[in-house]
C-alpha cells in the first residue's frame, strides 16, 4: 500500500469517537476553507440534533435560533418529513432527469396551482438543487425573455447567493472581488432600512422615499435607463427579498412593494422575487411576498422547502416566461435538479402545512417571541433595535451610549459566548446558536423552528437576558 492510501486508510479505520481537537486538526489540513465561515476560533463541533436544539459530545443542549438559516423550519429530525425521504430511498431514490417520476410533476403541480390561486397567473414550476443554482436559472429565463438584456436592478444588503450571475446581483463587494464580473453587474438601489432612515421620517414615508429613488431614474433619458421615444428600459428585472436575509432581516412598510410594482409594471420591467430564506412560512404565508399585495413575475424557493433533508430550490414563473416555446428543452440543466428524494420530502412538506395551521401559529408565535424583544430592549441599552413579522425577527446591537453606532464586537461576543454551551440556567447548562447579519454585521437574526413551544420562546429570552447583560458589560 502506498504511503497515500495508507494515509486515507488510517483516516477512514479510526474510532468514530474521535475527539475534537483530533477532528479539528484534520479539519485545518484537509478540508478547504472556502465553503463556510468560521464564527468562532475553534469552530464549533455537534453530535446530534433534535427539534430546536443541537447537541454537542457532553450531551449539552444548544437551543437553535437560526435554524440552519430558515432552512430546518421544521424543526430538527422532524419524525413526519424524515419518514418521507426513508419510504423514498426504499421506492425510488433515484432517477436520471431525463426521465419522469409522479414526486416532481405533483410538486410543480401543487405549486403552480397555489401560485395561480393567489397571484391570478398560470405558470410553471422548474427545479434545481441549491438556492444560487435557482437564481441563475432565473436568470437565464429573464434575460431569454427580455432578449438577452443583461442589466438588473436589486437593492442594497441584498443577498441572492455566490456564483457567478449570482453575486452580481448581491450588493456585497467581497463576494465578487477576487473573481470579477460575470456579466453586469446590478444597479443596487436603498432598501427602506428605517432604523437608518434619515431622522424625521416615518417608516410609510422612508419607504415612499426609497421607491422615489427608483421613479427618478425614469424621469429623463439623461438618468441612463429609459429611452423616452422608443419606451424601453435598459434593465429587465428588479430582484427582490421582499425581507433582507442577510441583510438584517430588514423588514419594509406594508406599502413599499405596491408602489415599486407600479413602476416596474409601468416602465416593462419584471419582478423577481427572492424567497430562499424567508418562504414556507417563515413569516406566516407560504411566500413572504403576499404580505405585500404584489404579483411576481418569477418567483424563486429553496432551503425549507426540503426542511433541510435533501437540496432542492426552483422557479415558478408566469407562462408568458417559461413555456416550452419560449424556453425550451435543455435552458438550462443540472443532473440532480428534480430529484426524488428531495421533491418527495418537499411535497410531504406542503401536505403537512396543509394540513397543520401554520398560519396562524407562526403569527402568535413571532409576537410572543417579538413582545420577548421588546421586553428585551428596555432592559439593554446595547438594543437598539427589534422587530419582526412571523418568526422573521431581528435584534440590532449597539453601542450603549447612544443604542444606535453600531457594534459588531458585542455581538461577536455573545455568539461566542452562546456556542461555548456553558451559560447556567435553572441549575443546567446550555448553549445559544445564534447568526449575525445585518449592513455592519451587528444584527442578530432569528430564524427558530416553526414549531418552537412557548416555554422554549421563555428559554431563549432567559439566555439572550445573560448574554446581553454580558456584552453590555465589555
Amino acid at each position: 500500500m502506498d504511503k497515500a492510501a495508507k494515509r486515507a486508510s488510517d483516516v477512514l479505520s479510526r474510532d468514530r469517537a474521535m475527539d475534537d481537537g483530533e477532528l479539528l486538526r484534520l479539519e485545518a489540513e484537509y478540508c478547504s476553507h472556502g465553503d463556510t465561515v468560521h464564527y468562532t476560533n475553534p469552530p464549533k463541533l455537534f453530535e446530534s440534533c433534535d427539534g430546536s436544539y443541537m447537541f454537542d459530545a457532553a450531551g449539552t443542549p444548544y437551543l437553535d435560533l437560526q435554524m440552519w438559516y430558515s432552512a430546518v423550519n421544521f424543526g430538527y429530525r422532524n419524525e413526519r418529513l424524515n419518514d418521507a425521504v426513508r419510504r423514498q430511498m426504499d421506492r425510488l431514490p433515484q432517477v436520471a432527469s431525463q426521465y419522469l417520476h409522479r414526486e416532481k410533476i405533483e410538486l410543480a403541480a401543487w405549486i403552480a396551482q397555489d401560485a395561480q390561486d393567489k397571484f391570478g397567473e398560470k405558470g410553471r414550476v422548474h427545479f434545481n438543487v441549491g438556492g444560487s443554482q435557482a437564481v441563475e436559472d432565473s436568470l437565464k429565463l429573464v434575460r431569454n425573455f427580455k432578449k438577452g438584456k443583461s442589466l438588473m436592478f436589486a437593492f442594497e444588503g441584498g443577498y441572492h447567493g455566490r456564483t457567478l450571475g449570482a453575486s452580481a446581483i448581491t450588493s456585497s463587494y467581497r463576494y465578487r472581488r477576487r473573481y470579477g464580473h460575470f456579466g453586469d453587474r446590478a444597479y443596487f438601489l436603498p432598501f427602506p432600512y428605517h432604523f437608518r432612515a434619515p431622522k424625521g421620517m416615518s417608516k410609510e414615508e422612508y419607504g415612499e422615499h426609497c421607491v422615489g429613488q427608483l421613479k427618478r431614474l425614469f424621469e429623463s433619458e439623461y438618468q441612463g435607463v429609459w429611452d423616452p421615444k422608443t419606451g424601453e428600459a435598459e434593465y429587465a428585472a428588479f430582484y427582490v427579498e421582499p425581507i433582507q436575509g442577510t441583510g438584517g432581516y430588514v423588514i419594509p412598510p406594508m406599502n413599499f412593494f405596491k408602489g415599486l410594482k407600479k413602476i416596474l409594471d409601468e416602465r416593462g420591467i419584471l419582478l423577481v422575487v427572492d424567497e430562499i430564506q424567508m418562504g414556507v412560512y417563515r413569516t406566516g404565508k407560504l411566500w413572504s411576498i403576499e404580505h405585500f399585495g404584489v404579483k411576481p413575475d418569477v418567483l424563486v424557493f429553496g432551503k425549507a422547502i426540503t426542511n433541510g433533508l435533501n437540496p432542492l430550490s426552483g422557479i415558478w414563473a408566469r407562462e408568458e416566461l417559461i413555456n416550452p416555446t419560449i424556453f425550451p428543452p435543455g435552458s438550462t440543466h443540472s443532473t440532480f435538479n428534480a430529484n426524488p428524494m428531495g421533491t418527495a420530502v418537499a411535497l410531504e412538506t406542503l401536505r403537512m402545512i396543509e394540513e397543520g395551521d401554520y398560519a396562524t401559529s407562526v403569527m402568535e408565535k413571532g409576537a410572543y417571541f417579538l413582545e420577548g424583544l421588546k421586553d428585551l430592549a428596555k432592559r439593554h441599552k446595547i438594543v437598539g433595535d427589534v422587530d419582526g413579522l412571523g418568526l422573521a425577527l431581528r435584534m440590532e446591537i449597539c453601542a450603549p451610549h447612544d443604542s444606535f453606532t453600531p457594534s459588531k464586537a458585542r455581538v461577536e461576543r455573545m455568539v461566542d459566548e452562546g456556542l461555548e454551551g456553558k451559560i447556567e440556567m435553572d441549575g443546567k447548562r446550555y448553549g445559544l446558536v445564534l447568526d449575525i447579519g445585518g449592513y455592519f454585521k451587528n444584527v442578530i437574526t432569528f430564524a427558530p423552528s416553526l414549531d418552537i413551544s412557548r416555554s422554549e420562546i421563555d428559554l431563549a429570552m432567559k439566555l439572550l437576558d445573560r448574554l446581553l447583560h454580558n456584552a453590555g458589560q465589555k
